[in-house]
């Protein structure tokens, strides 16, 4: 006996075959090809040969049937005759196959649907991907403009505020030691100026992207860098700083001054929301074959609702704030194919989780152990 497909399951084979090819292909994200995790093609495997299960599933089940149908009748005593012949026997065994034959096809019906359940899946996450690309690409366009712009003026206006400022020095040098309001207004004016070199200083760091020099890198180092250039700010509310850091901790793969540089902005933002004799938490651990740092604080936190905006350009809740800060803390950890995210911290202040990737030697080690 030929059993034929019918035509609802010949018509999801494209479907079926789609989704296999997506599964053995290659994704890109940020520019940079990745291959699926060994782990997932294992997944990915079961899944299918679970889809290949269902039909023989099916005829085992249809068989079951034929035999309890062929048990039923010949325990009931009914015979089938054909010409004066028993043909019992013959005519339980076309049901038999009858209900085997059926129950293959249930089989490969469920099969067909399995396997348009995951390639709309697959779809629907590639879709997700082409959504989020887009959205990176149009924002890399504004921020190509702003970095034009932002250079095009970023000489003439330092070139300004550096003569200003050193007007306001030589009037504050000049004028007489009685006369305190001239002074405080010429120390006013430099003050001044240094928020907005600042402030242009900020603005080119997030208009122009990163330049990146990888290297493998003690996490420990960037602990000791960064709690080293915020010490003062640190000392000034006598801030204490815990670390906990796992033992055999892997180095990462990044540019150890941009990344200090992310530490050094987090330390200084919880310097400025913990109370005075609070305290600063330094977190490493490894995961997944990254390492995962933590900056946590025992200040007032982060409302929720506040939390989706914090990373936006110039989004602040301070009054001399000038919002780019952990703005360019993101735009320097997605360019090290990391990520950075803001929660509660345990003590209820914030706490920062930045993802970073393990170094390639620290990898094969893994690897290999």
């Amino acid at each position: 006996m030929r059993l034929h497909h019918p035509p609802g399951l010949r018509d999801n084979r494209p479907a079926a075959l789609a989704a296999e090819l997506l599964l053995r292909g290659t994704m890109t994200k940020h520019g940079e090809a990745t291959t699926h995790e060994p782990g997932t093609a294992l997944a990915h495997g079961d899944g299918r040969a679970r889809w290949r299960l269902d039909r023989w599933s099916g005829l085992a089940a249809g068989a079951g049937v034929g035999l309890l149908d062929l048990a039923a009748t010949l325990a009931l005593g009914i015979r089938f005759e054909m010409n004066g012949s028993d043909v019992t026997l013959l005519v339980l065994g076309m049901y038999g196959t009858t209900f085997a034959a059926l129950g293959f096809l249930f089989g490969l019906a469920l099969e067909a649907r399995r396997r348009d359940r995951r390639a709309a899946a697959i779809i629907a996450q590639q879709m997700e991907t082409v959504a989020t690309t887009r959205a990176r690409l149009a924002q890399s366009e504004k921020l190509a403009a702003l970095g034009q712009l932002a250079a095009a003026i970023a000489h003439e206006v330092r070139n300004a505020l550096g003569v200003i400022r050193s007007a306001a020095q030589g009037l504050g040098e000049a004028v007489p030691e009685d006369d305190a309001e001239a002074r405080r207004a010429c120390s006013f004016i430099t003050a001044e100026i240094d928020r907005l070199g600042s402030v242009v200083s900020s603005l080119l760091s997030f208009a122009r992207p990163p330049r990146l020099a990888p290297r493998p890198v003690e996490v420990g180092a960037l602990f000791d860098q960064a709690v080293l250039l915020a010490r003062q700010d640190l000392a000034a509310k006598e801030i204490r700083v815990r670390r906990a850091e796992t033992p055999a901790l892997p180095t990462v793969q990044v540019d150890s001054d941009l990344v200090v540089q992310v530490l050094l902005g987090l330390l200084t933002n919880a310097a400025d929301a913990v109370p005075h004799g609070g305290e600063v938490t330094l977190e490493a651990r490894a995961a997944d074959g990254a390492v995962e740092i933590g900056v946590a604080d025992s200040g007032p936190g982060i409302p929720e609702e506040l939390r989706a905006r914090v990373f936006e350009p110039f989004f602040t809740t301070r009054d001399k704030g000038t919002g780019l800060g952990l703005a360019v803390a993101r735009q320097i950890v997605e360019a090290h194919q990391g990520r950075i995210e803001v929660a509660d911290a345990p003590s209820g202040g914030a706490r920062f989780r930045i993802v970073l990737p393990q170094a390639a030697s620290a990898v094969a080690l893994e690897g290999a152990a």
